[in-house]
């Protein structure tokens, strides 16, 4: 399926997003300190390079899992209906859990998430996005943390993609469509 051309100008540079990494650890650190063991699960696909960073800059025991759930398909708008399409592997019940996200655009994505994740029982169950659109919210859903909160704009970068693409941008970037 041909997609329309498109440029993609930078928005949040390589080195704002390692500086907004290293804070946000901070914090964490800070939340689950003394845990035993955190659990971080990545949401992938769009979090794997974000939830690569932060576990570099925890300073805490860590276990790294992922949930796969999709709302977007190859399309630019959320279809609002999330499935689950890869479980986790462990268990988090009486666990730490810390949920990694890309960007909460609509919020039933991680809405939905961390709804079926709660239900497993974690001892603490805490989210981060490295992106937040609050213009676009349609569910009552804020992160724990946050990285940066953008405007409504399309993104890709820093394992963002669109329909697969520019996923490899060591940069978030807005698309402007030229054709």
């Amino acid at each position: 399926m041909p997609h329309r051309p498109y440029v993609i100008d930078e928005m949040i540079s390589a080195k704002s997003i390692a500086a907004r990494v290293e804070g946000l650890a901070r914090d964490i650190h800070e939340d689950f300190k003394g845990t035993d063991k955190l659990v971080v699960v990545g949401l992938l696909r769009g979090s794997f390079v974000f939830i690569a960073d932060l576990v570099r800059e925890l300073d805490l025991p860590v276990e790294v899992d992922f949930l796969e759930a999709s709302s977007y398909g190859d399309s630019t708008e959320s279809s609002r209906e999330v499935r689950i399409l890869k479980d986790l592997r462990g268990q988090i019940e009486g666990r730490d859990v810390l949920v990694v996200e890309d960007i909460v655009d609509t919020g039933h994505t991680l809405a939905h998430v961390t709804d079926y994740l709660s239900t497993r029982h974690p001892r603490k169950l805490r989210t981060i996005a490295l992106l937040d659109k609050p213009a676009r919210r349609e569910v009552d859903f804020k992160a724990t943390w946050t990285g940066f909160e953008i405007p409504d704009e399309f993104v890709v970068g820093y394992g963002i993609d669109f329909a697969q693409r520019n996923r490899n941008l060591p940069f978030i970037g807005k698309v402007r469509f030229t054709g």
